[in-house]
């Protein structure tokens, strides 16, 4: 009984001890609940509250680019496509893979997208592919259980409706590489893009906008429940260009197959209206993202299509130099406009002979009819009269041998050499033999097509130093007003001296025996001016000559020479200049003069600088989709 006794007391000092213990707990527990229900009830209620809702950065509309009137030239587009958020997938590798029985994935895009997932924060999104079709979407929407971290959003993508005709006016955009990270949280966005050439990139910040944000409602898996708010942000600026986007497509197709630029330009204000250089390539392919044949093509291409010829192609100005060595003659007295020079076919200097382009000679030539007949030997014996020095600064008082700052990267500066540049470069001096070569816009001249418009426009303007613009105007929001035309300085020279010369432009396409008497515009109410050039690649080599290679067009196209010309229109009152080069196309007269008269035509007819232009041409969606 005794035993019995000790029992039934250790049982109950146990039972005791056992709950006390219980009652200790649930009071530490139930201090625990009051603690983290009261006490800390705000701390947890937002973490709880941050848990299902996800702040997310909206990228804003890319600003549209527009061409003058109206007419669209970069839009947005609707793009789907498959993002995944790297912390909500617990093995990206895995999700990849599981993503690729669905949508088709490279190991070259896994690999990428997985670098890419390791770059960025493991919040911000990563692009597992765009321009998702709607069966594509239903099929990952369809697995979703099977692709944790992946979601379908909807963005937007630039698209270039007129593709390669202004490929190197606009540019491209293209995805932020890790070099184009400035701090900025819009280019961490998944398939974010920037301007990376043309005037995509010049305006990439004011077409860019500033981002906005969305809160949206999420579940345990990161999936979207609902949106609770949405802040738009600000749409990028839209862009309108000097371009007449009709007449761009009338000179780029005037120029057809051939490698070769056009620039048309307001004479007095410097609006340039046609930048035309081709071949050109798709922007839209930048856009999307080349792969790597594609970007192999464009590179290798014999015509280079990434070039933009207008602005970055630099080239001997052959003739159309001509009228530099003229006007500076005159303004230092080095010669009248009566001076007869006898072309032979050729000048001797020293133990070299200097020819003429006509073998046979032009006879006794003054200043108009060398300039209307191109003569070489009379524009070597005046070179030689007035020298480089004086010739390369009225080259450059018309805008040649230096960048005339036009709103775009990559302009190139052409060269415009003298004593000085030569024993800086060189560590030689200048021999007055390539002083008669510099002469006739040979030996180490260059120039861009952009400069050849300028120093045209100048002379057509009565000496004012005009230079080329691109933008007419940048609108924000509901601001929009044109961009101010810029007051010109004036060159400082003699109108008598310019208007010889403007004679002289004037007989080489209207007077008989005029290199570009061909190309005279077809309406009689309208008198074009110009000047025809070849710019010589090389020379045929007496080895070629006796093989049977007589003519430029023999030689391989790569060697044949350069076509310019370089013309203002109409006379009595010049509104508008036009450049334009044929790479190895032969003869200015043949070839670039024809492709200038046309566009020319085509310009004045549409006169888009003048007054009721803009109610005549303004754009119409009705008008282009009827169209």
């Amino acid at each position: 009984m005794s035993r019995q006794a000790d029992r039934n007391k250790v049982f109950s000092r146990r039972a005791t001890l056992l709950a006390g213990g219980k009652l200790l707990l649930f009071t530490a527990l139930a201090g625990r609940m009051y603690y983290l229900q009261v006490i800390e009830r705000e701390k947890f209620a937002t973490l709880a509250e941050e848990n299902r809702i996800s702040l997310r950065l909206l990228a804003p509309p890319r600003g549209r680019i527009l061409d003058r009137f109206g007419v669209p030239l970069a839009i947005n587009q609707e793009n789907y496509r498959m993002l995944l958020v790297p912390e909500q997938a617990s093995d990206i590798e895995a999700t990849l893979e599981a993503a690729s029985e669905i949508i088709p994935l490279s190991d070259h895009e896994k690999t990428k997208i997985l670098r890419e997932a390791k770059r960025r924060r493991s919040f911000m999104p990563v692009t597992v592919r765009e321009n998702l079709t709607w069966n594509d979407v239903a099929r990952v929407e369809l697995n979703a259980a099977d692709l944790p971290g992946c979601m379908i959003d909807v963005g937007q993508s630039r698209f270039y409706p007129k593709a390669d005709r202004f490929s190197h006016v606009l540019g491209y955009v293209s995805v932020v590489s890790e070099q184009d990270l400035t701090g900025d949280p819009l280019l961490e966005l998944p398939g974010f893009r920037i301007g990376k050439a043309g005037v995509e990139r010049v305006h990439d910040l004011a077409l860019r906008g500033k981002g906005g944000n969305t809160q949206l409602e999420v579940n345990a898996l990161g999936r979207v429940i609902r949106e609770l708010a949405r802040n738009e942000g600000q749409p990028g600026a839209e862009v309108r260009l000097t371009i007449d986007a009709t007449l761009q497509d009338f000179a780029y197709q005037r120029l057809g197959e051939q490698s070769a630029s056009c620039v048309v330009m307001d004479v007095h204000s410097g609006q340039v209206l046609v930048m035309a250089s081709a071949p050109g390539y798709d922007p839209n392919a930048f856009a999307q993202g080349l792969n790597a044949e594609q970007w192999k093509d464009l590179i290798q291409h014999p015509r280079t299509p990434l070039l933009n010829k207008c602005i970055a192609g630099q080239y001997a100005p052959g003739s159309t130099f001509k009228m530099m060595v003229a006007l500076a003659a005159l303004e230092h007295n080095v010669v009248s406009p009566d001076f007869n020079v006898h072309c032979s076919g050729h000048v001797e200097l020293g133990n070299s002979v200097f020819h003429c382009w006509k073998k046979e000679g032009h006879g006794y030539v003054d200043m108009l009819r060398g300039i209307m007949h191109s003569c070489d030997v009379y524009f070597y014996e005046i070179s030689k009269r007035v020298g480089i020095d004086r010739i390369a600064d009225m080259a450059k008082r018309f805008g040649l041998g230096n960048t005339l700052d036009i709103d775009l990267a990559g302009e190139k500066p052409g060269l415009v050499p003298n004593r000085e540049w030569k024993q800086r470069n060189l560590r030689s001096a200048w021999s007055q033999g390539e002083t008669l070569v510099a002469g006739i816009g040979q030996g180490y001249m260059l120039t861009t097509p952009l400069q050849l418009a300028a120093m045209t426009a100048r002379i057509a303007n009565g000496g004012i130093a005009v230079r080329p613009r691109l933008t007419y105007e940048v609108a924000t929001g509901h601001e929009s007003a044109p961009l101010p035309t810029p007051t010109y300085p004036s060159i400082q020279i003699n109108k008598a001296n310019l208007a010889i010369v403007r004679k002289g432009m004037r007989m080489v396409v209207n007077e008989p025996g005029g290199t570009a008497l061909g190309s005279r515009l077809p309406n009689p109410d309208w008198i074009m001016c110009g000047k025809t050039g070849t710019a010589q690649v090389r020379r045929i080599t007496m080895r070629e000559r006796d093989t049977g290679v007589k003519k430029n067009d023999e030689l391989p196209w790569k060697e044949r020479d350069h076509a310019l010309f370089v013309a203002y229109a109409p006379d009595d009152d010049p509104k508008y200049a036009i450049a334009v080069i044929v790479e190895h196309g032969g003869g200015g007269s043949a070839v670039a003069a024809p492709i200038a008269r046309d566009v020319m035509m085509e310009t004045l007819r549409r006169d888009p600088v003048s007054d009721g232009a803009r109610d005549r041409f303004a754009y119409s969606a009705e008008k282009d989709r009827a169209g």
